[in-house]
């Protein structure tokens, strides 16, 4: 039995994003003890910087949608494919102006997002 039960969004996105993070607080705290400036703007830039690079590769796909994956989705390697059409009710991708349309797989043909309203169809008949 794996250790791990639940995806917990182990993604390259997610963890590039905590390790620069990490660093951008390290220099924020030495910043704090020194009460230096330009450390603490330094330290504040690269935790901006690592929220861009986060959100970067999780619309390229690196990331994963919210939720849970199926268990053959969990591996670090997996690019998710559906990302350049953006995820269902993820924030990064309605900021990136990506719809969340949801694919099936056997058809790969786009499925609504519940809540949103119907494309309007032309009357042919008059």
């Amino acid at each position: 039995m794996s250790a791990h039960q639940y995806d917990e969004g182990h993604t390259v996105a997610g963890w590039t994003g905590v390790g620069i993070a990490t660093i951008g607080t390290a220099v924020l705290a030495v910043g704090v003890c020194l009460v230096s400036t330009p450390l603490l703007v330094g330290g504040l830039a690269i935790v901006v910087v690592s929220l861009l690079v986060t959100w970067a590769l999780h619309l390229t796909g690196w990331g994963k949608p919210p939720g849970r994956r199926p268990r053959e989705e969990w591996g670090m390697r997996l690019r998710d494919l559906s990302a350049g059409d953006g995820h269902p009710g993820c924030v990064g991708c309605r900021m990136a102006g990506r719809r969340g349309v949801r694919r099936t797989a056997m058809t790969d043909l786009p499925v609504p997002v519940v809540g949103e309203p119907e494309p309007a169809v032309a009357n042919p008949g008059g």
